[in-house]
């Protein structure tokens, strides 16, 4: 079996599955099969669903980086899920905060966007995920031409939001979305890098 057929076959549906593990222990652990959601499970729903997105987001990233530097050209058949399952976990959390959090009451959801307004930047990055994600057939791809690429480099900028948006809202102890900031902004470099050595 060659390795492209290999990839579709056999790794695809695996890295697939494991992609919905966090997805399926949130439910089992609401169930309480696995183990508990805490006093809170509401925001322990948001914060898995949004730390997931975070870290599909900052996989995506990665792909094309590690790519290079290890000539596995093969990552690349992986992108296209993990970017679409950076925007189906970034949904499950605005979904969550949308119908559990604010019960999809329209003077509570006001509120909370003037009074909270890290949950603007968590939107602004929504919304670039949802035109990616709808974008993301190879059809769209022949369709848009180059606008299609420039579309797809917004992934960088939903890795700014997403860190920005996570920042704000721990407010105190920032060290995991230092984490998150501190990889952004390697690849971020890398990319740059690169950048300035293909104009010279």
């Amino acid at each position: 079996m060659d390795t492209l057929r290999q990839i579709r076959l056999i790794w695809k549906p695996i890295v697939f599955l494991l992609c919905l593990v966090p997805a399926a222990l949130v439910l089992t652990d609401g169930l309480e099969i696995t183990g508990r959601l805490g006093t809170n499970p509401i925001e322990e729903i948001q914060d898995r669903f949004g730390n997931w997105a975070l870290r599909f987001i900052l996989i995506t990233l990665t792909v094309t980086p590690l790519r290079k530097l290890t000539a596995w050209n093969w990552l690349i058949r992986f992108r296209r899920m993990f970017g679409l399952f950076t925007f189906f976990y970034v949904l499950m959390h605005f979904l969550a905060w949308l119908f559990l959090d604010q019960g999809l009451l329209l003077s509570a959801i006001a509120e909370d966007l003037t009074e909270r307004p890290f949950i603007m930047i968590g939107f602004a990055a929504f919304l670039l995920l949802t035109a990616m994600a709808v974008t993301s057939t190879n059809n769209m791809r022949r369709r848009l031409g180059r606008r299609w690429q420039q579309l797809h480099y917004s992934a960088y900028a939903v890795g700014l939001l997403g860190v920005w948006h996570y920042w704000w809202q721990v407010k105190k102890d920032v060290t995991e979305p230092l984490v998150y900031a501190v990889i952004l902004a390697l690849l971020l470099a890398i990319r740059l890098w690169w950048r300035l050595r293909r104009r010279r």
